[in-house]
C-alpha cells in the first residue's frame, strides 16, 4: 500500500456522501416489508402474555448472539433472568445476576426500548461503560466511555498470526472522532430522504466505519442499527433478531464489510445485502413464534389448576428441553443441571415419565436420555 492511495471509504473525497441504487433495491425493500408485516399481523392475533413471552425470546437471543458474534459467551439464563426483570415478565425462578451480561441488556434495551430517543455522545459513552465494566477488555485496559486516542497507533481490524497479520480494515485517526461522530450524529438525530430500512443500513455501516471506541464497536453498530429498525418498525418491542441472523451468517458479514470499506462510496451491495439477511432473520422469527406458542400451550396444560404441582427442578429442566436443548437430556446431566443428587434427578423423571411428559428418546447410546413426548405439547 502506498503512502496517499485512496484504500479505505473514509478516505474518500466525497465522504461520507452515501449513494446507493434505490430502484435496484425496490424489490428486496418490498420483499422485507411485506415479510414485517405478515409477522406483525401474525403476532396482533395472540395475546400480550405470548407477545412479551416472544419478545424476551427474540431479546435474549439477541444479546447472546451479537456478543457471539464478537467470540463472547454469555450465560442464557443470565441474560434471560435479566431482560424479564427489566421487561417484568414471569418467568419463575431467576439466575443469577452476570455483570457482563447485564451491560450487554442495558445497551440493547436501551436501544430499542428508547428508539425514539437521540442517539448523543453521552449516550454511546454510556453504552460503551456498561459493556466494559472492568474497565477492561480481556487482560488490556481501554478507554472507556470515551473516544479512543491511537496512543499505540491506529486502530486496525487484523487476522492470522503475530508478524504475517493481514489487515483488513483501519479505521480513520483519533484526531477527527469528535467531527466525524458529530457529523454521523446529526444525520441520525435528524430527518432525512432515505427509506427507514435503507437509513438502518446506512447507520450500522457508518459507526462500523467511524470505529471510534477502542474495543464493543460491532456490538454497538449492530445497536445501533437496532434502535433504526425499531423506529422503521414505529415499536419498541422486538420480535426478530437481526444479530441472530449476522451471527449464523458470520463470514458473509465480515465479507461484505471488508469488501465495502475498500471499495467506493456506492454501497448498494451492502444494502442488498442487509435487506436480504433482514428478511431471514424476519422469517427466522416466525419459527421462534412457533416455538413461543409450543411453550404456552404446554405450560397452560401443566401449570393448570387441578394439575397435579411440577416441583421446580422440573419446571427449569422442562423450560430447559423447550427453549431447545443441546444435546441429549440424561439423569446425570439433570442432576447437574438441578443441582440435585442422582436419586432424586432419576425420581423426577420418572414422575415426568408417568405423567406423559417426558418419554425415552429413541437415540441410541450408552445412557438413556429423555425427550419431551409429543403428546405433551
Amino acid at each position: 500500500m502506498k503512502s496517499g492511495d485512496l484504500t479505505y471509504i473514509w478516505q474518500a473525497g466525497d465522504w461520507p456522501t452515501w449513494r446507493f441504487d434505490l430502484a435496484a433495491l425496490a424489490q428486496p425493500l418490498a420483499d422485507v416489508s411485506r415479510a414485517q408485516g405478515l409477522l406483525i399481523g401474525r403476532l396482533a392475533e395472540v395475546g400480550i402474555a405470548l407477545r412479551d413471552q416472544a419478545s424476551l425470546s427474540v431479546l435474549t437471543e439477541d444479546v447472546i448472539k451479537t456478543s457471539e458474534i464478537e467470540g463472547e459467551q454469555l450465560d442464557v439464563a443470565s441474560v434471560r433472568s435479566s431482560i424479564a426483570r427489566r421487561l417484568g415478565v414471569d418467568i419463575g425462578a431467576l439466575a443469577p445476576v452476570d455483570r457482563h451480561a447485564e451491560g450487554v441488556v442495558e445497551m440493547v434495551l436501551d436501544a430499542t426500548a428508547n428508539c425514539s430517543a437521540p442517539i448523543t455522545r453521552d449516550r454511546l459513552f454510556g453504552w460503551h461503560a456498561a459493556l466494559f465494566p472492568t474497565g477492561h477488555s480481556g487482560l488490556a485496559r481501554i478507554n472507556v466511555g470515551g473516544w479512543r486516542d491511537d496512543v499505540t497507533g491506529p486502530l486496525q481490524v487484523v487476522s492470522g498470526p503475530l508478524r504475517r497479520q493481514r489487515v483488513h480494515f483501519e479505521a480513520p485517526p483519533a484526531d477527527r472522532l469528535e467531527s466525524e461522530t458529530a457529523r454521523f450524529l446529526a444525520w441520525a438525530n435528524n430527518a432525512s430522504n432515505e427509506p427507514p430500512l435503507i437509513k438502518a443500513g446506512l447507520a450500522h455501516l457508518w459507526f462500523v466505519t467511524l470505529h471510534p471506541f477502542d474495543d464493543g464497536n460491532g456490538r454497538i453498530a449492530r445497536a445501533v442499527g437496532d434502535l433504526f429498525l425499531a423506529r422503521a418498525d414505529g415499536s419498541p418491542q422486538r420480535f426478530y433478531s437481526l444479530s441472530a441472523q449476522i451471527q449464523s451468517e458470520r463470514k458473509a458479514y465480515y465479507d461484505v464489510l471488508e469488501h465495502t470499506q475498500k471499495a467506493s462510496l456506492d454501497v448498494t451491495d451492502w444494502l442488498a445485502w442487509f435487506l436480504a439477511t433482514l428478511h431471514r432473520a424476519v422469517d427466522q422469527a416466525q419459527h421462534t413464534l412457533d416455538a413461543a406458542l409450543v411453550k404456552t400451550r404446554f405450560w397452560q396444560r401443566w401449570a393448570a389448576p387441578g394439575s397435579a404441582a411440577l416441583n421446580e427442578r422440573q419446571v427449569k429442566l422442562l423450560n430447559r428441553l423447550l427453549d431447545g436443548f443441546d444435546g441429549k437430556l440424561s439423569s446425570s446431566k439433570w442432576a447437574a443441571i438441578a443441582k440435585c443428587s442422582p436419586d432424586t434427578a432419576l425420581r423426577d423423571i420418572t414422575d415426568l415419565l408417568a405423567r406423559g411428559v417426558l418419554r425415552k428418546s429413541d437415540a441410541g447410546g450408552r445412557s438413556t436420555s429423555y425427550e419431551l413426548d409429543d403428546v405433551a405439547k
